[in-house]
């Protein structure tokens, strides 16, 4: 494992190069997830949907990519002092399953009221949680002073070149997957939150599929990433938005994510909470997915008829799958009476 790049800078912007380095880190680390297809669903959307199941990546969604790509690149001599990072959940576990398989020790930031799922998988990899407000208390704050009390290395959710990077290599699978199977991709759509997967994604295909158009989608009231897009300029979320996709409420884009993001995104979409749930029982119905609500927006989004869809070949990405029993069986109620 190499011990650091003499070039290793989280302020700066990724390119293409770090992303093709990113998979060869990840190369035999990473599940090598399916890109799913369903007749029946395609005949019945008019088009041909091919869903990159990233639920079924180690710890049940992309964030782990970004994470191995970003822990394996800390120096021999900082790895004692392990990492920190701070979550709603996927980036923690992601964090907490890369440490262990490198062999750091790693404290993770939650909010108190994260899905217990959550919490407890990152608990089960080994991490130690540390809880906290997310209406009163800053993680961010929480997590440089545990990164400058301990020299632990602080592990950006998105906003680092290296996960951006480690996440884009979804974009590179994607490509060689649709090619793989015949498919001439019109758009890909991807969930974003603070940017991260999306960014590196756009990274990758910009690269391997120019042609292809990249959106965000985001739940409704968390669409920072759509209207900074048409905006040009990054926009904050009302801090009063609710909505029950807990991976994906991040207040505003990040800065490296939407330098990015701004050159080479087509439009973002939103969606409401009760079409994410439709999605999330599609996902099940039709390709034995379990996806969380986060996961399942940009599905999500073409089943909503967000993208004109009659005769296009679109690929959707379902980010993760780590969602609580209850609020599943509950979504899966509300998605059936929506589709019905």
């Amino acid at each position: 494992m190499p011990s650091a790049s003499p070039t290793l800078d989280a302020g700066r912007l990724p390119g293409y190069a770090d992303v093709a380095a990113a998979a060869g880190r990840l190369a035999g680390r990473a599940v090598l997830t399916p890109l799913l297809e369903s007749p029946l669903l395609n005949d019945a959307l008019g088009c041909r949907l091919l869903v990159k199941a990233e639920a079924l990546q180690r710890t049940g969604s992309f964030k782990f990519r970004g994470a191995y790509n970003r822990i394996s690149l800390i120096p021999e001599a900082e790895r004692p002092r392990g990492v920190v990072a701070f979550s709603s959940g996927n980036h923690a576990q992601g964090v907490a399953a890369a440490a262990r398989m490198l062999g750091l020790g790693a404290t993770i930031v939650m909010p108190s009221d994260a899905p217990a799922i959550k919490i407890a998988n990152t608990r089960a990899w080994g991490a130690e949680v540390v809880l906290y407000d997310r209406w009163t208390e800053d993680r961010e704050a929480i997590g440089a002073r545990i990164s400058t009390e301990t020299g632990a290395t602080l592990v950006r959710p998105y906003d680092d070149p290296y996960v951006m990077a480690g996440q884009g290599t979804i974009g590179l699978e994607l490509a060689d997957q649709a090619a793989a199977a015949g498919a001439r991709l019109d758009a890909v759509l991807a969930p974003c939150g603070g940017g991260g997967m999306i960014s590196g994604i756009a990274l990758a295909l910009a690269e391997r599929l120019p042609e292809v158009a990249v959106h965000a989608v985001e739940p409704e009231g968390f669409d920072d990433t759509r209207r900074s897009l048409a905006a040009g300029r990054r926009l904050s979320n009302d801090p009063g938005a609710a909505s029950f996709c807990d991976a994906l409420l991040a207040a505003q884009p990040g800065e490296l994510t939407f330098a990015v993001n701004a050159a080479h995104l087509a439009e973002g979409f939103a969606v409401t909470d009760a079409e994410v749930c439709r999605a999330m029982s599609v996902a099940r119905d039709h390709f034995k997915l379990v996806v969380e609500p986060g996961g399942a927006v940009a599905l999500a989004a073409v089943l909503a008829g967000r993208i004109p869809a009659p005769g296009a070949v679109l690929a959707v990405v379902c980010s993760g799958g780590n969602v609580d029993p209850l609020v599943y069986e509950r979504a899966l109620a509300a998605g059936h009476g929506a589709a019905g």
